[in-house]
């Protein structure tokens, strides 16, 4: 029986996958009034350009709303935002929860189907891609670190060009992986795979270290000699 295929995370975790948009979220969410694009960038010190486009994130993953109001002096009106307050709560921790204890009687059995699930998303979001091979493991770091930032993990790389770390600072799926890493981590361990594998890389150790602090995982590829 083949593995379960994964799909993309939900756009409010990959929303709030970046550090820089839940501190702006957290200010709009304890402000007492509609709050603007400059206010925002004075209270963090983000250029005013980079808090609009944070901001367009949040409004189409519907954590903020923005509207126009009318200025007392002569000009154009101002855009402000507030945060989306009473959401509806995710269920992706329950879902992930209920379909790991029914993926495989046994935890290795579990972490093999998983790894599975991994390696078909790999496959599924390499198939419209073409990075060109990339032989030697510094390219290909740098391949699946930009991969894991457009879902969301807020990558960093690290480490020499023999032992290249990503640095996962995010991860959209945290409470569902803090509760099954056996399933989830799993899962990541095979995209991390996958991807390897189909960038044409050499022989590569693939190592995944889950929350080694409380918000951050290490990816370690590592070349085998």
């Amino acid at each position: 029986m083949s593995g379960p295929a994964a799909g993309p995370p939900p756009a409010t975790a990959v929303a709030l996958a970046s550090r820089q948009r839940r501190r702006l979220f957290e200010l709009l969410d304890a402000a007492d009034a509609p709050t603007d694009a400059h206010e925002l960038a004075a209270a963090t010190g983000l250029h005013v350009t980079t808090v609009r486009h944070h901001l367009d994130v949040l409004h189409r993953a519907g954590l903020v709303a923005s509207h126009s109001l009318r200025r007392a002096s002569v000009g154009r009106p101002r855009t402000v935002y507030t945060a989306v307050r009473n959401r509806e709560p995710s269920d992706y921790p329950t879902l992930t929860r209920l379909l790991a204890s029914q993926l495989a009687d046994s935890p290795e059995e579990r972490v093999a189907r998983s790894e599975k699930a991994g390696l078909a998303w790999a496959a599924e979001l390499m198939a419209g891609a073409d990075p060109g091979p990339a032989t030697d493991l510094d390219a290909a770091a740098r391949v699946v670190a930009g991969m894991f930032g457009e879902l969301g993990f807020d990558p960093e790389l690290a480490g020499d060009r023999s032992d290249r770390q990503i640095r996962l600072r995010a991860c959209p799926f945290r409470a569902a992986a803090r509760a099954n890493p056996d399933v989830v981590c799993s899962v990541h361990r095979g995209l991390l795979r996958g991807t390897l594998d189909r960038l044409g890389t050499p022989q590569t150790t693939v190592r995944l270290l889950p929350f080694v602090e409380p918000d951050l995982c290490l990816a370690h590829l590592s070349t085998v000699d």
